[in-house]
């Protein structure tokens, strides 16, 4: 019996299959599935921010106007969140390396075929089935890493995991604007085809593969209640500022239609016995609270994403590159404090870093609130940086916590869900705070603008009487550019002001969140885990 087994074990190379197979059980193996599912993360995340700069210059190649060229991100953020639901099903019924493979192939060639679209109805159909394709990516390889690792090892793969997620929204400008400007819109596509090869090649040789569910049904009922009620919040939210909100007959029906989606999707969550939604996912207080964190500090990282370049350009008078530059310190300081939270987050009360996170997180929007165009660069570095800090500080912990007690078959399913959540805080907290920015500019310009008057004797004496006479074209232009400036300026402290009170919930969430055990929860019996 022993001579057999070795005989079968001498013979098992020369079985291609088995070579394959014992090539995937290997810890280098692990790794370089683990990098070429962390490219896909990074393209899918890089993607919703890289488009925003080339905006202009696809207006003019698409020959489309400055609304029209919006859906160019809008068709890309709603297929994405529509299609980030299901993940868990699909990903269950054709099997997960399937379903990732198919996605990475699915998302390079879209993008490809965005970069070679010739008119505006290609690229919005294009975007569709990018986003369709790119909503898988995240929460695939999020789930496979919480698999195929123990959990006294998660806290630095994951940490890596999130420096990805983190790092691609902050870079997507700058790296957009340097291949826009030095190249083409195109290459803003076309980027990533290299990188999707690699990743492609890498999944199909290293990842192991895993055993379709083929007799779990799907609630198409519920999916398709959650897909209007999704996607007419993300359009309302991405068009409300062009038009004045709900003075448009567009926006009171895309209001009226997420509302009625969201009503009927509870209603059909809370009766139904079984939902594309797994009704136990939602019983972890962990993950609810998690889900919460989320929601919140992504609500800030792209709100405040889209507001520092217009400000540094627009008011501190920055060009592209020195905006990319000036912004780098915050990605530095997500990046290194991921790093070492993810070596102590498994010793430590997850609760204490997140805690500190968000403290600095709010320090950080009251230090921006009182920024002026004149702030100096090391005051932009530091701010910035502690940002970043703040943010890893939050973001990993809150990753760990929401998986430390949910059960391996919702692993999917909830990281699904975390995603979805991410991409429509995301949404919400850049259409909010652009309202809010629009809203209160008016609100100064009209407040300065009260003290222009012929009578105002700063206005009627030596050379302001000349340059900024209100009675002469070029003196109400120069008054005019004065006010707008100031104006802005104002606006923006106000804004980042109002996101100060939007980090303040983050506290209320920590405070629901239950004392972790001091021990770790022990792995799965079925789980068969790489050392």
């Amino acid at each position: 019996m022993k001579q057999e087994s070795q005989a079968e074990i001498m013979a098992a190379p020369s079985n291609p299959r088995a070579l394959r197979e014992s090539t995937r059980d290997t810890p280098l193996a692990l790794r370089i599935a683990m990098i070429c599912a962390m490219l896909g993360t990074f393209m899918q995340v890089l993607d919703s921010t890289i488009a925003n700069v080339a905006l202009p210059y696809m207006q003019g190649g698409l020959q489309a106007s400055r609304d029209q060229v919006t859906w160019v991100l809008t068709s890309y953020i709603v297929a994405a969140a529509i299609m980030t639901a299901p993940v868990g099903w699909i990903a269950s019924r054709f099997g997960r390396k399937n379903f990732f493979v198919l996605c990475m192939i699915g998302f390079t060639v879209t993008s490809m075929m965005c970069g070679a679209a010739q008119t505006l109805d290609q690229m919005i159909l294009f975007r569709v089935m990018q986003g369709m394709f790119g909503a898988a990516l995240s929460p695939l390889s999020q789930a496979i890493i919480l698999d195929r690792y123990p959990p006294e090892k998660r806290g630095s793969i994951m940490a890596i995991w999130g420096m990805v997620v983190m790092v691609g929204p902050i870079i997507g400008p700058t790296l957009g604007g340097y291949l826009t400007d030095n190249f083409s819109w195109r290459w803003v596509f076309y980027v990533n085809a290299p990188v999707g090869i690699l990743a492609i090649a890498g999944l199909v040789i290293f990842l192991a593969p895993d055993k379709p569910d083929e007799a779990q049904p799907f609630d198409w009922t519920g999916f398709g209640f959650f897909a209007v009620a999704i996607g007419a919040l993300q359009f309302m939210l991405d068009r409300g500022t062009t038009k004045d909100w709900f003075s448009s007959g567009e926006i009171v029906t895309e209001a009226a239609l997420a509302g009625t989606g969201t009503y009927l999707f509870v209603v059909h969550f809370l009766t139904a016995k079984r939902t594309f939604v797994p009704h136990g996912l939602l019983n972890d207080r962990n993950y609810v609270s998690a889900l919460g964190l989320t929601f919140f500090i992504s609500l800030l990282m792209l709100a405040t994403t889209a507001l520092l370049p217009p400000f540094l350009q627009d008011l501190g008078g920055y060009s592209v590159l020195d905006t990319g530059l000036m912004l780098a310190p915050r990605g530095v300081g997500t990046m290194v404090t991921m790093f070492v939270i993810g070596r102590i987050i498994m010793r430590v009360d997850a609760r204490l870093p997140m805690a500190i996170g968000s403290g600095l997180l709010t320090w950080s929007m009251w230090e921006m609130s009182r920024w002026t165009p004149s702030v100096t660069p090391w005051s932009l570095t530091v701010t910035t940086f502690v940002q970043g800090v703040g943010m890893g500080l939050v973001f990993i912990p809150s990753n760990l916590m929401a998986f430390a007690t949910l059960p391996g078959s919702f692993r999917t399913d909830g990281a699904a869900m975390i995603n979805l959540v991410r991409n429509v805080g995301s949404a919400i907290g850049v259409s909010v705070t652009t309202t809010a920015l629009a809203n209160s500019v008016q609100t100064a310009h009209a407040s300065l603008a009260a003290h222009v008057s012929p009578f105002n004797r700063a206005l009627g004496v030596n050379a302001p009487g000349v340059i900024w006479n209100p009675h002469l074209p070029f003196g109400v232009a120069m008054i005019n550019g004065v006010i707008e400036r100031n104006a802005l300026t104002i606006a923006y402290s106000d804004v980042f002001y109002f996101m100060l009170f939007l980090s303040l919930p983050a506290f209320i969430l920590l405070a629901l969140i239950p004392k972790p055990d001091d021990t770790l929860p022990a792995p799965k019996p079925e789980m068969e885990y790489i050392e």
